[in-house]
């Protein structure tokens, strides 16, 4: 196999965010002439890519510059219809993602984790249990540090555990995981995948270039995902909840098992669990059954779910307030996330909803908000979408702002309840990211705790 080398090349990168830097400067430092294209007039990491020699093209893309490339590299966030970026490819530029990219010079062994929800918790609890066992473990991709930034570190014995998007694989080629998780699959993305035909098109990627010596670890109730996997010449070892496994991670009794040929091993009580709601108990199976094919002892598995408790911006417990829990799943950007996090609680949810429509159908929640919300507070651009498919089915008030909504939601909740953000879009209406709208809401609700008389007893 002839070694990948940007050597003298010239290199288009294309989005001036976190994984267009870093492969900018992995290209740079590969012996590339590297110009990096953003639409945006500035870029905040400029000075210091200029001064490893990078070329800056700020503003609106030049078709003719990409198509005189050698190389084209794509940031997650840029479209690949983009028309500069069609001009490549009819010129007969080579197009393909960061992710795609770093993995050509990875010298160590891949995990690569998807899926519609969950894959952040994941990816990172994986990475504690490869790292409670002893065994060298970086985690990024989607999540974190991008790719590119890992090479450098890369040994033979180094197991990389990579959270990766559709937008993140739709533009791989050559990107071959030796364990593939596929955690769900519902509709998403359908501002930027024309069909959800294409959106799935783009997680089975995951699958495409692994051997009958590679694993797929799939969620076994999940119908979707498993017959997106089954594609794939990977062998299976899955992980459920309700279906019965022969071969997997499960729950048995009161304990996560792994099941061998039908016998039953226990590895976790389930009392060590401390994240709420079923699909975050998925996730930990989901985990576990990596563990359990790279070779983590269960105690070393035991003890990375006893210590960890969630992550920040999914079903995230912020605080209570005279009695009211304010829970942040910023991180719940579509109709199926919202869906389980809702389901997360009992009746006496006030939930948080809206943002920029990404697809889907608001109305696929009557039946879940019906069984345990008692109002909606809707904001964002889809506010109007979210009050017409739910309006019938519970009270729902429309707030301008984030610190709008927390206040009507607190003065909606009853006692004893729960006001949850489960914005069921993405952030970029109001906010920068996802991050930005859940601080923001975590902003607002301490400024609720610090309003004279709020603490006072309910009546």
């Amino acid at each position: 196999m002839v070694a990948f080398s940007v050597e003298h090349k010239r290199v288009m990168v294309v989005g001036g965010g976190r994984s267009g830097v870093a492969a900018a400067e992995l290209l740079v430092s590969r012996g590339a002439q590297v110009t990096l294209a953003d639409s945006a007039g500035h870029l905040d990491a400029g000075d210091r890519l200029r001064a490893l020699g990078v070329r800056l093209e700020l503003g609106p893309h030049r078709p003719d510059q990409f198509a005189g490339a050698d190389l084209v590299v794509l940031s997650p966030g840029v479209p690949p219809d983009q028309p500069a970026v069609l001009a490549a490819r009819r010129a007969g530029v080579p197009v393909i993602g960061e992710v795609e990219l770093a993995s050509r010079w990875l010298q160590g062994r891949m995990i690569a984790i998807t899926g519609t929800k969950g894959k952040s918790t994941t990816t990172t609890l994986t990475a504690r249990m490869l790292e409670e066992a002893g065994i060298a473990t970086t985690a990024g991709g989607n999540l974190g540090q991008a790719l590119s930034t890992q090479v450098g570190a890369s040994r033979r014995d180094t197991w990389h555990v990579v959270e990766v998007s559709s937008f993140q694989l739709e533009a791989t080629d050559t990107f071959h995981p030796e364990i593939a998780v596929l955690l769900n699959l519902s509709a998403d993305h359908l501002d930027r995948h024309v069909s959800v035909d294409e959106y799935w098109a783009a997680k089975a990627r995951v699958f495409a270039n692994q051997t009958a010596d590679d694993w797929a670890v799939v969620n076994a109730d999940d119908p979707n995902a498993l017959a997106l996997a089954r594609r794939g010449r990977a062998r299976h070892f899955d992980f459920a909840l309700d279906t019965t496994l022969r071969d997997g991670v499960t729950v048995d009794g009161g304990s996560i098992v792994r099941r061998d040929k039908g016998a039953a091993a226990v590895l976790v009580p389930l009392a060590s669990v401390h994240l709420p709601g079923r699909h975050l108990l998925t996730d930990v199976l989901a985990a576990t059954a990596v563990g359990c094919l790279v070779g983590v002892p269960p105690t070393a598995i035991r003890r990375a779910v006893e210590t960890f408790k969630g992550l920040e911006h999914a079903l995230e417990r912020v605080a209570e307030v005279n009695g009211i829990t304010f829970v942040n799943d910023s991180k719940a950007t579509n109709i199926a996330s919202a869906r389980k996090a809702i389901e997360s609680f009992d009746k006496g949810v006030v939930v948080i909803m809206g943002g920029r429509f990404k697809g889907g159908r608001f109305e696929d929640l009557q039946d879940v908000v019906a069984a345990h919300v008692t109002t909606v507070v809707a904001i964002g651009e889809s506010r109007s979408l979210v009050k017409d498919a739910l309006g019938d089915i519970v009270p729902v008030l429309e707030a301008a702002s984030m610190g709008d909504a927390v206040r009507m939601a607190f003065e909606s909740a009853r006692p004893g309840g729960v006001v949850l953000l489960a914005p069921a879009g993405s952030s970029f209406d109001m906010f920068r990211d996802y991050a930005e709208r859940g601080r923001t809401f975590k902003e607002e609700v301490t400024r609720l705790e610090k309003t004279p008389g709020v603490s006072l007893p309910r009546t």
